[in-house]
């Protein structure tokens, strides 16, 4: 992963790393092959359209904080808390590197 793909100092970078590690494991447990490409992209700062569109659909799929009450909606359970604005931060990134979200 290069240095931009990084943005090391940045709450966002934080959150798309964080995320992305959350997606990446759970790819593992249900489609290895598509995990070890996915992760081979993430590595070289190159993701596939396709993995990018898995993770943008993963990111909007897994938002576990959603702000509903109770009797609103449901509790989504999940490994990493994701908020809304974490799933922006995740279509911003994606965007931000030329994929359609």
């Amino acid at each position: 992963m290069d240095d931009k793909q990084q943005q090391s100092g940045t709450d966002d970078g934080r959150t798309v790393r964080r995320l992305v590690a959350a997606w990446l494991a759970e790819t593992e447990r249900h489609d290895p092959a598509a995990a070890r490409e996915a992760r081979t992209g993430w590595e070289s700062g190159a993701l596939s359209e396709r993995a990018a569109q898995d993770l943008a659909t993963w990111a909007t799929a897994r938002i576990t904080d959603t702000g509903f009450t109770e009797d609103e909606g449901p509790y989504v359970e999940g490994p990493v808390r994701i908020t809304p604005a974490d799933k922006d931060t995740v279509h911003d990134w994606l965007r931000a590197r030329g994929h359609r979200v």
